[in-house]
């Protein structure tokens, strides 16, 4: 049974399709990638990314940005609430997807399943 719902998600933006995958997990951890843009009007391609969930309710999502940077953006009960950037961080969910927004242009895209606790 996997934890996470990472694998085999579809996402879609307006102009294009990306897919989440994953290849590999240890049961906590999971490894694969994650639509992501990191600045403002660029196109979302596929990033390199890292689950860490932790027992308490807490995780991290690690993504490799397109710049070389990795961004961590932290999670409490599979609700993004803050990241390692200082700027201001939202978020929506329109059906199963979780969209994040870093200021001024970073946007990611994530399975909400991923962080639900199961």
């Amino acid at each position: 049974m996997l934890r996470f719902a990472l694998a085999f998600s579809l996402l879609s933006s307006p102009v294009i399709a990306q897919v989440a995958t994953q290849s590999g997990t240890d049961g906590k951890n999971a490894l694969g990638t994650v639509p992501c843009a990191a600045t403002a009007g660029a196109s979302l391609q596929s990033c390199n990314a890292e689950l860490r969930r932790r027992d308490d309710g807490t995780a991290t999502l690690a993504v490799l940005l397109p710049t070389g940077e990795v961004r961590n953006i932290y999670f409490t009960n599979g609700i993004p609430d803050s990241s390692s950037s200082t700027s201001k961080l939202s978020y929506e969910t329109p059906g199963d997807i979780m969209v994040i927004f870093i200021e001024p242009g970073e946007v990611y895209e994530i399975p909400k399943a991923a962080l639900n606790s199961q």
